[in-house]
């Protein structure tokens, strides 16, 4: 048996940081501050609109699909009709409807659902809310396209 190469134990080299770093904070950053809003807005609807115990969670429910219709609209209007800023899709699109839909919350109410002995109630949210979800964002990505259509010469 033979001694291990010593360049193969020694540390690798550190790099200085890459500029590709510089180039991605201020995606982090709009992130960040997106996602700050959307939460914030969908803190408030939970807040206008609390579930009661057992209840169907009728805010998340809405506050996804509307979510997710904006979301359709936003797509089809930045990459078919606008030539959006860089940071604009990372902001409104990952950031703001990011924080805004909240599918975490979604699971969590699922789970309370079922704890509190409501499965039924459970089992027509996760199904209802992924439905309509899908449906949302399929529906106004598809009347997006129509209606720009319709407005082209």
């Amino acid at each position: 048996m033979t001694a291990p190469d010593t360049e193969s134990l020694r540390a690798p080299a550190r790099t200085p940081r890459s500029p590709a770093w510089r180039t991605q904070a201020p995606i982090v950053a709009v992130v960040a501050v997106g996602g700050a809003v959307g939460a914030a807005a969908r803190y408030a609807a939970a807040l206008w609109w609390p579930a009661d115990p057992g209840g169907f969670p009728w805010a998340t429910f809405w506050t996804n699909v509307v979510g997710c219709t904006v979301i359709g609209v936003f797509m089809v209007v930045i990459t078919d009709v606008w030539a959006a800023h860089r940071l604009v899709r990372p902001f409104f699109g990952t950031g703001v409807l990011g924080g805004f839909t909240t599918f975490s919350t979604y699971a969590v109410d699922i789970q309370k659902l079922v704890d509190s002995g409501h499965p039924r109630t459970a089992l027509a949210y996760l199904a209802g809310t992924l439905a309509a979800a899908l449906t949302a964002v399929w529906l106004a990505a598809a009347t997006t396209r129509r209606i720009l259509q319709w407005r082209q010469p």
